[in-house]
């Protein structure tokens, strides 16, 4: 009997439908055991979000400080493959999900362990998939395939949407907005993917070494949100370090120092962001084959 480990944190319920999705044909296979776990703070944050509590967890969720969690027991010590689902906060994975990978628990779960990685967010993904390629490589498992499901709005309107619905619960609070989240039927059509991970596990006893998904569009690169994730990750890193100086998590402090950066980061999203879109598509003439690279790499391990 093959053993199937699936381990998801999502506060909205979006991811955990993705994964049923993704889990459903191989939940229903007579050679597979499938189990999921959900990752829960000793805490739970908030859903909706209070604005300013939002901000507040940013320089934890950035350099991954890790928070404590309900305990978690699994049925078996070893998998044959773990399928591990986490939204994207910050540009890193959720605190919930970064804690957990840097517990003992996972420690002896993910070593030597063939992992597939599930994420559901509004777009921009890359900065938080390297980080977590990092520390499955730190727990020495494979990373076999990813899979992206990401928001159908467009990228203008996900930077509206995704806000309004963490701060208010409502998907589409207002009429001009589109809705925020992953469309219904790419969540539907996901089960493509639970399919080819099913007959692989059934049809080849051997231990899974290579993907599973490719040709399977698992993934989507936006070529255009590539530099752009680079440069927020870095300017993310500076000011998590600023923000933990200034002081603790619920102090007043660190309010203020929020206000200013909430401040800088509007300042930027609308002046910055612009000219280093147009400055980008000015020389993009000359950075095709660079792109071409960069689109191959971050597609990896499942390909677009």
């Amino acid at each position: 009997m093959r053993k199937v480990l699936a381990i998801n944190y999502s506060q909205t319920g979006q991811l955990s439908r993705i994964l049923q999705s993704i889990s459903h044909p191989i939940s229903q296979s007579e050679q597979i055991e499938f189990e999921v776990i959900h990752v829960e703070p000793a805490i739970p944050f908030p859903f909706p979000w209070p604005f300013l509590q939002f901000f507040r967890i940013f320089p934890e969720t950035v350099v991954m400080q890790p928070i404590d969690l309900k305990p978690i027991k699994t049925q078996h010590e070893q998998y044959d493959l773990i399928i591990l689902s986490y939204q994207v906060w910050f540009l890193s994975p959720s605190l919930p999900i970064a804690s957990f990978l840097q517990s003992q628990q996972a420690t002896s779960l993910f070593a030597d362990t063939p992992v597939v990685t599930v994420i559901g967010c509004r777009g921009m993904w890359l900065m938080a998939q390297e980080k977590v390629k990092a520390q499955l490589q730190q727990l020495q498992a494979k990373l076999l395939d990813n899979v992206v499901l990401s928001d159908d709005c467009g990228a203008f309107f996900s930077f509206l949407a995704t806000p309004m619905w963490m701060l208010t619960g409502n998907k589409k609070p207002l009429r001009w907005v589109p809705a925020a989240g992953v469309a219904e039927q790419d969540i539907i059509e996901s089960k493509r993917f639970g399919i080819a991970i099913k007959e692989r596990l059934e049809k080849d006893k051997t231990p899974i070494e290579q993907s599973m998904l490719r040709g399977l569009s698992a993934v989507t690169i936006n070529e255009k949100l590539i530099a752009s994730e680079k440069m927020a990750n870095h300017s993310f890193s500076i000011w998590s370090k600023i923000l933990r100086k200034i002081g603790p998590q619920q102090s007043t402090r660190r309010a203020l120092g929020l206000i200013v950066y909430v401040t800088f980061l509007l300042i930027l999203i609308l002046t910055v962001v612009p000219i280093s879109a147009l400055i980008k598509k000015l020389i993009s003439p000359f950075t095709k084959n660079k792109i071409v690279e960069q689109k191959k790499y971050y597609a990896e391990p499942s390909g677009e």
